[in-house]
């Protein structure tokens, strides 16, 4: 049997910084995106034509999504929630991890992976699971992309950067989805 036939046709390449602990101190800059990038969150408003001043129109569902967010530090007391911003298909947000640096015991697991209960993908998997789950509650629409966009912020400079991106997203609507660049473009 040939065992290279599948090789890689099937694996969608991780974005992921290789080799890093997503569960390390730090600050993350995540982008979360509807499925079919489905305008679940509301529209953008530019009252008088003036960009500087758009935001988002919400709907229900942004209210709930937003909630949801801002339940993140009660299930996760070492995340500190920093700039935030819902757009009509996806959001924009900025984690801080703060766990405390008491040692941790060194366990043996026979599978040799370590429990993945307080890293960056399972907080993320829990906020997605907790809206999705309220809004069939509330009999609202909600559905999301399978995975994610980080990036691990390396410096103050660039979480400054992140945080006015993420401030003046709105503004730059029109811009995004008629072909100018992004933050890391």
């Amino acid at each position: 049997m040939d065992t290279e036939l599948y090789s890689d046709r099937y694996r969608v390449a991780t974005a992921r910084l290789r080799g890093y602990d997503y569960g390390q101190n730090g600050a993350y800059f995540v982008t979360i995106c509807t499925r079919h990038r489905t305008r679940y969150f509301g529209e953008i408003v530019v009252p008088n034509h003036d960009w500087d001043q758009a935001h988002l129109a919400p709907t229900l569902v942004a209210a709930l999504v937003q909630a949801c967010w801002q339940q993140i530090p009660t299930r996760f007391p070492f995340v500190t929630l920093d700039a935030f911003v819902l757009m009509p298909d996806h959001l924009h947000g900025l984690l801080l991890f703060d766990k405390p640096t008491e040692p941790v015991p060194n366990l043996y697991y026979e599978n040799r992976f370590t429990p993945q209960r307080e890293n960056l993908a399972a907080i993320l998997r829990g906020f997605k699971a907790g809206a999705t789950s309220q809004a069939r509650h509330a009999a609202l629409p909600l559905a999301w992309q399978p995975r994610y966009h980080d990036r691990v912020v390396r410096n103050d400079l660039e979480l400054d950067k992140i945080r006015s991106y993420i401030i003046t997203n709105p503004s730059r609507w029109q811009h995004e989805h008629f072909g100018e660049e992004g933050l890391f473009r």
